[in-house]
Formats: structure tokens, C-alpha cells, sequence
């Protein structure tokens, strides 16, 4: 987990942009402007109207954020500059696997399998979570 939390620190800068833009296309909408014509103070619009508001585009980056994360831990464990050996890494064991992949594939498959369940999983949550809270993304229904 602190490899994964190490590898996306990096995508901080891009996930500020997203989070800055959602924050300003939300401030400049009709019910902030209300809110603040009502008397509100800068903290209960902020907290009530803005941030509650512009955390789609955060959620479901931060799937995709993960889901590279896992990728490259994977990465970096299979050319050996991962956690050091006694640590279980998916890298690692498929790399360890390289040499009974013919009496036992399965050392290689599963490991394999799980990073894309894994990743796939994390990047259909995104979608998911995407069309749920990005109200842009809603379609009328007939």
C-alpha cells in the first residue's frame, strides 16, 4: 500500500488542476451565487455547495489514479526495483514464476489475472461512480 500511495503522489499536480477547474466552473453556478445573495458565509458555501459538488471529477480520478498505481507497482517489481523479496508483490511473483512456466503456469496466470481484475475492476468503479455523481453525464429517461 505505501508503494501505491508513493506512485501516486506524482498525479497530484494533474488531480489539483481537475479539482481547481470543477472548484471554479461549480463557484460560478446559479445556487452559489443564491447562497451568497442569502447571506451565507464563505465557509458554508464552500463546504455545503462547492466542494460537495465538485468531488466527482476527484473520485473518479482518483480510480484511475489507483488503477496505475497498481500497474506500475506491478512494473517495478518484475524488473526488481520493487519492495525487497520476502515482500508478496504481483510483480515479484510473476517474476519468480518466469522459470516454472512451462511445469506451472498458474504461477504466472494468477498473479496476471488479479492485476487485471484488479485493474479493470477499478477502472468500471470509475465509470460507474462517474455516471452516478456527474450530473452532465445523466441521460433523460423516455
Amino acid at each position: 500500500l505505501n508503494v501505491i500511495i508513493a506512485l501516486s503522489i506524482p498525479a497530484t499536480r494533474h488531480t489539483a488542476r481537475i479539482v481547481r477547474a470543477a472548484v471554479m466552473v461549480v463557484r460560478e453556478m446559479e445556487y452559489v451565487e443564491a447562497a451568497r445573495a442569502l447571506g451565507a458565509g464563505h465557509v458554508r458555501i464552500l463546504l455545503r455547495h462547492v466542494l460537495t459538488n465538485a468531488m466527482a471529477p476527484l473520485v473518479v480520478r482518483m480510480t484511475y489514479v489507483f488503477a496505475v498505481a497498481i500497474l506500475n507497482e506491478a512494473v517495478l517489481s518484475f524488473i526488481g526495483v520493487g519492495p525487497p523479496p520476502p515482500a508478496p508483490t504481483f510483480g515479484a511473483i510473476i517474476a519468480n514464476g518466469r522459470d516454472f512456466i512451462v511445469a506451472a503456469p498458474w504461477i504466472t496466470v494468477a498473479p496476471g489475472l488479479a492485476i487485471l481484475v484488479s485493474v479493470l475492476g477499478l477502472n468500471l468503479l470509475g465509470d460507474g461512480l462517474r455516471d452516478v455523481l456527474d450530473p452532465r453525464m445523466t441521460v433523460a429517461t423516455r
